[in-house]
Order: C-alpha cells, then sequence, then structure tokens
C-alpha cells in the first residue's frame, strides 16, 4: 500500500488537477464508484485505477483486464479526490472529446455552451443531454475545462456518453451546424419566441451563454431565433443548468409526440387496407358457407384461393404494421444470415402469381447471395412490388439486385406512370387513410428497414418507375 504522496505514480496523478498538465497528458482523474464504473466501460479508457480497497469489485475488474491498480492509503486518497468524503476509487482516463467533424451525419439536438464558466452547471449540462437522448454538448473556447474535477463529478458519468467537442468558436460552430440543416435556437430570457410553442422535431441547437450575463447581443443575433423559457411565477429566470435540462427535454417530449403521432398515421393506414381483404374473404367465406352445394368446384377453388391471396395481403399488412411500430420505437431488430435473394424474390412472385390479376414479377438479378435479414428484405420487396402495380400500368415488375462495393444494391422497376419526381418522392413517407391511391406504409417500412442499416431507398422517375435499396452487407 502507497503511503506518500511522493510517490511516483501518486505524484503523476496529481498533475492532473491542474490544466496544463491535463492538455500535456491528456489525461483526468475520474473519482466514485459510479463515473469510475463507466470510465472502465469505455474500451481504452482508464490507464490507472487508484483504490483504498484493494478487494473492491471495481479494483477486481479493471485488474482483470489487465489495467494497473495502484493501492494506496485514506491521506492519499484523499489528496487525489476534491471531495469531502472520497469513496475509494480514482481512475486516471484519457480524454474523450472529439473534433467537431467526427460528430455523426444525422444531429437532432446539440448543446452549445458559449463562455459558460461554472464547472458544475457544466456537468449538470452534459447529465441532461445524456438523461434526454441528445447527440452531443459543444464547449466555446471561453467555457471551463470539461476536464474540471468539479464538471466531471457533476456529469455523473455522461462526459463518457455524451459526445463532446471542445474550444469551439461559437460563430464558426453555429455557421457549421446550419451547413448541417441544424437550427441555432439562442436562449434568451428576453427573447419574443416561447420555447413550448416551437417546434422542435427537425434538427435543433440550443444556445446558452454565461451564468451572470447570458448571450452576448452579437452572438444571440447569430441563431435563427431568439427563443425564452417561459416562467409563470415571479422568478426572474431560471438557473444554467435547469434551463438547459428545460430545452433538452421539451426536444425529447416533441420527438416522442411526434413519433406517436406517425404510428399513430400508420395505424390508421392498416386499419384501412385491411378492411378491403377482410371484406372479400367475409365475402367468400359467406358465399362457400350458405351455397357449397350449388357451386362448381371450380367456383369453389376460386373462391378459396381468393381467401388465401388476400390473408397472404392482410398477413403482409400486419407484418409492416408490427415493424412501422418497431421503427418508430427505435426498436427494429435484425437477424441477417446467408440469404439466396434470387430465391427470395421467387418465392415472392409465386405467392402473389396466385392471384391471377397480379402483373408478373421477373427475376434478373442473377446468383446474388448476401447477409441479410431475409424477413425485411422480403418486406422490402413486398413493398416495391405493391408500389409499382398501384403506380404504373404496363408489363411485369422487373426485380433485379447486386453486390457492389460492400453494398446490396437491389432494383424493382415497372413501365408506364403518371407521377412525378416529387410524388414518387413523397410516396416514401407515411401517408393517412384518405390521401390518394396505394399502400399508406410499405415504402415508408422499406425506408426505415434501410436507414436502420445505414443504407437508403430511393425512388426514380423516368419512361418507367424504379424503387431502389442499398444497404452495406457483410462479406
Amino acid at each position: 500500500m502507497i503511503t506518500s504522496v511522493r510517490n511516483p505514480k501518486v505524484a503523476a496523478a496529481l498533475r492532473a488537477h491542474k490544466r496544463s498538465f491535463r492538455e500535456r497528458d491528456r489525461q483526468f482523474l475520474v473519482e466514485g464508484v459510479g463515473a469510475v464504473e463507466e470510465a472502465l466501460a469505455r474500451p481504452g479508457g482508464v490507464t490507472a485505477l487508484f483504490c483504498t480497497d484493494p478487494a473492491h469489485p471495481l479494483a477486481e475488474r479493471a485488474r482483470g483486464s489487465g489495467l494497473e491498480v495502484v493501492h494506496v492509503g485514506e491521506d492519499v486518497m484523499n489528496r487525489l479526490t476534491g471531495t469531502v468524503t472520497p469513496q475509494g476509487l480514482v481512475a486516471v482516463a484519457r480524454f474523450v472529446d472529439i473534433p467537431f467533424e467526427d460528430l455523426g451525419p444525422d444531429l437532432a439536438c446539440v448543446a452549445l455552451l458559449h463562455a459558460v464558466r461554472d464547472p458544475g452547471n457544466a456537468g449538470t449540462v452534459l447529465r441532461s443531454v445524456d438523461a434526454a437522448g441528445a447527440d452531443a454538448v459543444l464547449f466555446s473556447s471561453g467555457s471551463v475545462d470539461v476536464y474540471n474535477a468539479k464538471t466531471v463529478r457533476a456529469s455523473a458519468g455522461s462526459l463518457f456518453h455524451v459526445p463532446v467537442v471542445r474550444e469551439v468558436d461559437t460563430p464558426a460552430a453555429i455557421e457549421a451546424l446550419r451547413g448541417r440543416g441544424v437550427k441555432v435556437l439562442a436562449m434568451d430570457a428576453t427573447a419574443d419566441s416561447d420555447l413550448n410553442e416551437l417546434d422542435l422535431t427537425d434538427p435543433v441547437a440550443f444556445v446558452f451563454g454565461n451564468e451572470a450575463w447570458g448571450l452576448p447581443a452579437e452572438i444571440a443575433r447569430l441563431g435563427d431565433a431568439g427563443v425564452r423559457i417561459p416562467i409563470a411565477g415571479r422568478a426572474e429566470s431560471l438557473n444554467l443548468a435547469a434551463a438547459a435540462a428545460v430545452c433538452v427535454f421539451e426536444w425529447a417530449r416533441q420527438q416522442r409526440e411526434g413519433r406517436r403521432a406517425v404510428l399513430e398515421t400508420l395505424i390508421a393506414a392498416a386499419a384501412h387496407d385491411i378492411r378491403s381483404p377482410l371484406t372479400a374473404m367475409k365475402g367468400f367465406g359467406h358465399s362457400l358457407s350458405s351455397r357449397w352445394d350449388r357451386m362448381t368446384p371450380e367456383q369453389r377453388d376460386l373462391m378459396l384461393s381468393g381467401i388465401v391471396v388476400d390473408a397472404d395481403r392482410m398477413n403482409a399488412i400486419v407484418r409492416q404494421l408490427v415493424d412501422a411500430a418497431r421503427l418508430t420505437a427505435g426498436r427494429l431488430e435484425l437477424f441477417p444470415e446467408r440469404t439466396d435473394v434470387g430465391d427470395l424474390v421467387r418465392r415472392v412472385a409465386a405467392s402473389l402469381a396466385r392471384n391471377p390479376d397480379h402483373p408478373p414479377v421477373a427475376w434478373g438479378g442473377g446468383d446474388v447471395v448476401a447477409f441479410v435479414d431475409p424477413d425485411r428484405l422480403e418486406s422490402v420487396v413486398e413493398a416495391f412490388v405493391e408500389s409499382l402495380v398501384w403506380w404504373t400500368s404496363e408489363g411485369p415488375v422487373h426485380v433485379g439486385a447486386r453486390l457492389e462495393r460492400g453494398r446490396l444494391v437491389l432494383d424493382a422497376c415497372r413501365d408506364r406512370t403518371d407521377l412525378t419526381q416529387e410524388e414518387a418522392d413523397r410516396l416514401l413517407l407515411p401517408r393517412a387513410p384518405g390521401t390518394g391511391a396505394g399502400s399508406k406504409m410499405g415504402l415508408f417500412v422499406a425506408l426505415g428497414i434501410a436507414e436502420a442499416q445505414g443504407g437508403t431507398v430511393t425512388a426514380r422517375v423516368g419512361d418507367s418507375l424504379c424503387f431502389t435499396f442499398e444497404v452495406p452487407v457483410e462479406g
């Protein structure tokens, strides 16, 4: 057990209390059970662990993963930590911040802190952004150091969950965010726009200013809108951390409400689409039960075949609805396996051919075997075929596929459409009953299945209407 702060390992760790040494070594201290556990969960994130109890489960976990675990006395632990009652664990962790350019391409909600100086506020903003499910926190060059011990403690481990960008130039960051399609809202207690009256379903960035004087006018003017948090009582304003929490949770609430509205639209569309085959099945069943003895074998077979066709249609709608619900909840799971795409398309074609009025589906993709979820790919093919039957008028549906630079590309086309490109693009959105002909759900689900795998679905209008499904696949 080490009892002296002059020990080289302890002395090296103590240097992290000073920002200059933190910047030089790109390491900082993490204290407390919860925060240390989060740091250890980050692969390669911790370089050493100091503890007063070498038998502590986290010490054993660190030791088992090959980390250096240093047993120290209470006096040494008191020097390493900044709390009155240390929990007996301090980790030396590597910096976690990233460049702005490394932020994901699809930012939905970001907090930008301009000249925020209080470390407790900064850490609490990190915690709130994490809890709300937002994407990142940006610290301006004039803000507190995110690796300040108080900031790290106040983040309660969220520093290891939320992407952090440091030392940004606020005007340049605002311009870069806007270039990514993010609406920039300057939070100002005197602004005209009310937070609760804004539509936050599109990508948004909240810009927060200093605790004492707020956002400077020259920074506030750079936002797309100035926004205030409505206060019903007599309080003059909210603490910065509280204001940030209100904003990101209002964004999260609107995301949930927006997803619920999408799901309600899809449920209504499914109910509408199910009504027709259900009515037909009911009619067939009634005719068969009441007129069986008076029917010819050919008439019976025709009605029974119609029931099978309509049952297949209802099954497809229900599968689409289940996947739509999973997509809107962000819980779609994929189960990929080696799949012969041609065989899958031919099975879909054979099933659809039970309806004598259905146009033929022709496979023209050769031998294509890909590691994909076959059930979800089948849903995509069915959605493409169904939409092409609705929105085109001539010839068979041609389906092909190919492997191209680590991606599966599947195309489905049919001749003669009256749609414009803009109208074809809108088919990928969920549509309510009464908003035009055709399926209201299939293409939306196909797009969601593609995006869940980092892929895309696109529509193309020319002499024919074509849909393309493109996703990365394993070799």
